[in-house]
């Protein structure tokens, strides 16, 4: 089943471009003969030897360019979100999910194991409700219902408000404003109220003559909808108060008390009171363009980030805001914090308010003590930081959530500072750091098959990222090029090494990387070739051989293994450089003195041809063959000798920039410039046609197994901000008329052909690849895409379980889970009489928790029964043989009571985790409510002639009976202080254990 567009798609994906007309088919002039010339737009192929003389010249068709009359579009499917949010992600009131923003779509995540376990805005599993009901554009808001913990509430660019039902993943109510929304806030303090800053027309406009948006107004939206639209299913607000105009806000937020509403925006914070908000704002001045809010969540002020990397502390939320006239800008004390190097782009404070967090370009995560100014650190995040949520539910340790700019998250424990786990499918290139190549340089991409693996660039250039499609999971990410994760010093970027090209031999043994940087005034440039192994075992690539400057400084320009089938006398690795050279790379095996065998990787050959640049690199089907494209001429080697076979050259490509064999025979081979393409027939040594295109050629991938090619052209676009269209037309050699042209809205940086996994069926002819595109997304296009349904990609209910594994309180960590687990989970307690008992299903009988087991008196017998077995009558008693250790060494040992060992059991690793009152009032109930009855205590002697006494200044206790201790009757507990039992009063009083500590328990037949 073929996939299509992604549901969650980019904000603004481009709509159905108008293509240009692609020109007619021109009719075929005859051939004038006369004065020595020809005139048509036919081409003679040529064929040259060695010295580049003529020696054999074919007929050829006449040039053609057309183009199908029907274009379609192919169907694609992004592999990764089209950016990260700005927004913080959303905790639910138990901590267990979190609701983060992908575009126009909400997805909710397991904290504990990161799983995307619903989709909203997307249709639910099994139901009727379509993507219509979902937002249209880039959602900008999210925040929880504040009087309903199981409600969600969204804004959008599209203007309208949704409120979800995110347990069964439906959506309940759709506002419409008509507006772009930018924030939204909420307080319980207003029910059914939300705080909304939305966009209004400006007059400035861009080069283009489109409005800017930036001005906005901070309105107050009642839910509740107006008589006219109360049953549509899009509503309009009854009721929207205008509380102030503002720049285009970075920040919304309504005070935890509920008395003060903020807003930041340009170089100004706007308060009002949410007492009066026709008073509107007070606008406060500062020095530096604000970027991030957060307010204290008990005291009365708040604190804003810069670009600056100043963080201020606004002490402004007080009655004098009151006798300040409306609209004035004024200004306030505050109180300034300084770290960052670059812009804040995230702060949040921590639920007891005496931390606050910050982050930014850096990739680090500043911790403020606000009472003493010191501050701590947490280094080396894995990128640069844009959002920034703390989450602490009641019986776990406080965690901080850092949404990261490659669009992955990282949990610091807040004890430990320390990273404690990450979730990450494919990480973004946020372009922050470091400037992003032009759309020329070329971009690794290779596909590995026995690992069923795509291999693309990792958010740093300098590494790669290694991502299964199959299970939609990042694998891991290899560091090609070790590198100092600098931001950058002061407003000039670090350009770091940078990982240009990626191949995989076709067995899949090896891969070979190469990694540059330019040099400057103060630093030498770098080129490296590094040949990686793929170690089975581990699942990891290591490396195996470097090698410095393979083409000196020059930049490498081609790249390729040898096929399968010349692997038996081992693979071979051909490289192109721009210093004209063409180097074979060969494999060799060595013994150390201990007779280790080490593989490593040499210089084997080196050949260049008339001072020409290589460009492109392909090896035919059997690898007999080798076409280098050269200037203007196609140069076909024995990749074996290195003998130059034949010099292919047409006057319609001046510079030929790639040449591809077509077909499993190698037959065929293309030749391409910017806008000719000329089919070679190698057997006739002829040309067989040639087409010239009215766009330019971006790229060219043959079939690996038919005779079919297809042509990529970029397509001009219609606005500055719409990623340009692509046309693909499908070629085959018996024709220079494309047979298919489609379409796919963006533009392709790199591309290769993607296998179909193993066990899904596809077309002999059909294509499947895989790309880059211009905005650094990794899209499967094709003919013919299979992408396994990932769980979670659509709106589904939230059921018990589906977060994952959760921590242990303290009553399970010492009884264990079961006694919270529901019974009908238990494993059976009944055994299997069928097979031969050998002693180890005893184990299993007993795993069930004491309370939920049958008495003794009932198991006994059954037990019995199906573990003895009669002995036979024939059998000599002394023949027999003894049992073994092995059968013997899970039986029960008669032991005595009153014997007792010494021997420490390990039963577990402690956990390090902070118990709570409230799990050691539960704990203290637990015991209270169950106790177990006890003989009657020895007589204690009284110190106090009342017949009482106190112990260590505790309770008193009467009757002769301790505090705390149960009395002979059965009677509970006395109430203790601070809910902890008292002590008793000496060793006597305390029953003597029944069973030894570490012994097995000897089985009786007897009652109890």
């Amino acid at each position: 089943m073929a996939a299509s567009k992604p549901k969650t798609a980019p904000p603004r994906p481009p709509n159905e471009v108008p293509l240009p007309d692609s020109p007619e088919k021109p009719a075929k002039r005859k051939l004038k003969r006369g004065k020595g010339k020809e005139e048509s737009s036919g081409a003679q192929g040529r064929v040259q030897d060695e010295g580049g003389q003529t020696f054999a010249e074919g007929p050829a068709e006449a040039s053609t360019s057309a183009s199908a009359s029907q274009e379609t579009s192919w169907p694609w499917v992004s592999l990764t979100e089209s950016s990260a949010s700005r927004h913080p992600p959303v905790f639910t009131k138990d901590g267990s999910y979190f609701f983060s923003i992908v575009g126009s779509s909400v997805k909710i995540y397991s904290s504990s194991t990161g799983q995307i376990v619903s989709t909203l805005s997307a249709a639910p599993a099994g139901s009727s409700v379509g993507s219509s009901n979902g937002h249209t554009d880039l959602i900008t808001s999210a925040v929880l219902n504040p009087h309903n913990a199981f409600q969600l509430i969204t804004a959008s660019l599209d203007g309208s408000i949704k409120v979800w039902d995110f347990l069964d993943a439906l959506l309940l109510q759709t506002v419409n404003l008509n507006q772009p929304i930018f924030h939204l806030a909420v307080h319980e303090n207003f029910k059914d109220h939300v705080f909304v800053s939305a966009g209004q027309q400006s007059k400035k406009t861009n080069k283009s003559g489109k409005t800017i948006e930036d001005n906005c107004v901070v309105l107050r939206v009642f839910l509740k909808a107006t008589a006219a639209t109360a049953q549509s299913p899009i509503q309009k607000s009854s009721e929207i108060t205008a509380v102030g105009k503002t720049r285009l806000t970075k920040g919304l937020a309504v005070t935890p008390n509920g008395l003060w509403l903020v807003a930041i925006g340009g170089h100004k914070a706007y308060v009002a009171s949410t007492a009066n908000l026709k008073a509107g704002f007070t606008k406060f001045v500062s020095p530096e363009a604000l970027t991030c809010l957060a307010c204290h969540p008990s005291e009365e002020y708040f604190a804003t980030g810069d670009d600056k990397g100043n963080i201020r502390l606004w002490y402004c939320l007080n009655e004098t805001i009151a006798v300040q006239v409306s609209g004035v800008e004024s200004r306030a004390p505050t109180t300034t914090l300084h770290w960052h190097a670059h812009a804040v782009s995230a702060l949040a404070f921590t639920h007891n308010g005496a931390y606050l967090l910050s982050g930014g370009e850096e990739a680090v995560l500043v911790i403020w003590q606000l009472h003493s100014g010191k501050k701590e650190f947490v280094p080396r995040v894995g990128a640069p930081i844009s959002t920034i949520s703390v989450s602490r539910a009641s019986s776990q340790e406080e965690e901080y959530l850092l949404g990261l700019a490659d669009s992955s998250f990282a949990f610091i424990n807040a004890a430990r500072l320390k990273l404690s786990r990450t979730f990450s499918r494919i990480k973004l290139d946020p372009a922050v750091s470091h400037t992003r190549p032009s759309s020329t340089t070329s971009v690794p991409l290779a596909v590995h098959s026995a690992s069923s693996t795509l291999i693309i660039p990792s958010s740093h250039p300098s590494s790669l990222q290694i991502y299964s499609p199959s299970s939609s999971r990042l694998l891991s990410e290899l560091e090609v090029a070790p590198s100092n994760r600098v931001s950058r010093k002061d407003e000039k970027a670090l350009e770091p090494s940078r990982v240009e090209r990626a191949v995989i031999s076709p067995a899949g043994d090896w891969m070979a990387t190469i990694d540059s940087r330019e040099g400057d005034e103060s630093f030498r440039g770098e080129v490296y070739l590094k040949m990686w192994e793929w170690d089975k075992a581990a699942g990891f690539w290591i490396l195996s051989t470097r090698i410095d400057r393979p083409h000196g400084l020059k930049a490498v320009t081609a790249l390729t293994f040898s096929p399968a089938s010349t692997e038996m006398s081992g693979p071979l690795l051909i490289s192109t450089g721009e210093d004209g050279n063409i180097k074979s790379w060969a494999l060799q095996t060595t013994k150390d003195r201990s007779g280790n065998e080490e593989e490593f990787w040499y210089a084997r050959s080196s050949t260049s041809f008339r001072q020409e640049i290589p460009r492109h690199a392909a090896w035919s089907s059997d690898g007999s063959l080798l076409a280098v494209a050269l200037g203007a001429y196609v140069v076909l080697f024995d990749p074996a000798t290195n003998t130059l076979i034949q010099a292919l050259t047409t006057p319609e490509c001046e510079t030929v920039s790639s040449a591809y064999f077509v077909g499993s025979g190698g037959r065929y081979l293309i030749t391409a410039s910017n806008f000719d393409i000329v089919l070679w027939d190698l057997v006739t040594q002829s040309v067989q046609w040639h087409y010239r295109s009215s766009l330019p050629i971006d790229n060219i991938v043959p079939h690996p197994k038919s005779e079919a090619f297809i042509v990529l052209y970029q397509l001009p676009t219609v606005s500055d901000k719409a990623n340009a269209p692509t046309r693909i037309a499908l070629f085959k050699p018996s024709t220079p008329t494309p047979s298919e042209v489609h379409t796919v809205p963006f533009r392709l940086r790199s591309v290769a052909w993607y296998p179909q996994p193993s066990g899904q069926s596809q077309e002999p002819s059909s294509f499947s690849l895989v790309g880059i595109t211009d905005t650094w997304g990794i899209v499967l296009f094709g003919s013919d895409v299979h992408v396994p349904s990932d769980e979670g990609s659509t709106a589904q209910a939230l059921i018990d379980g589906a977060q994952g594994p959760q921590k242990h309180t303290l009553f399970q960590d010492i009884f264990g889970k079961s006694a919270f687990s529901d019974s009908s989970n238990l494993p059976p307690t009944t055994v299997d009489t069928t097979k031969p008992w050998n002693g180890k299903e005893i184990a299993d009988i007993f795993n069930a928790p004491a309370y939920l087991m049958p008495s003794l008196e009932t198991m006994f017998d059954p037990l019995i029964t199906s573990f003895l077995k009669p002995r036979p009558t024939d059998v000599d008693e002394e023949a027999k043989p003894g049992p073994t250790a092995e059968d013997g060494a899970d039986e029960d040992v008669e032991m005595d009571v009153d014997e007792q060992d010494d021997e420490v059991m390990i039963v577990g690793e402690r956990q390090d985790r902070i118990v709570d009152w409230q799990e050691m009032n539960t704990f203290v109930e637990v015991f209270r409510q169950h106790a177990v009855k006890c003989p009657p205590p020895m007589s204690i002697p009284r110190n106090h002639s009342n017949g009482a006494e106190t112990r260590n200044g505790g309770h008193k206790a009467t009757n002769g009976t301790p505090a705390g201790v149960p009395k002979a009757n059965g009677a509970p507990f006395s109430e203790p202080s601070l809910g902890y039992p008292s002590p008793a009063s000496s060793p006597s009083s305390v029953p003597a254990s029944p069973v030894a500590a570490g012994l097995k328990r000897k089985m009786v037949t007897s009652s109890p």
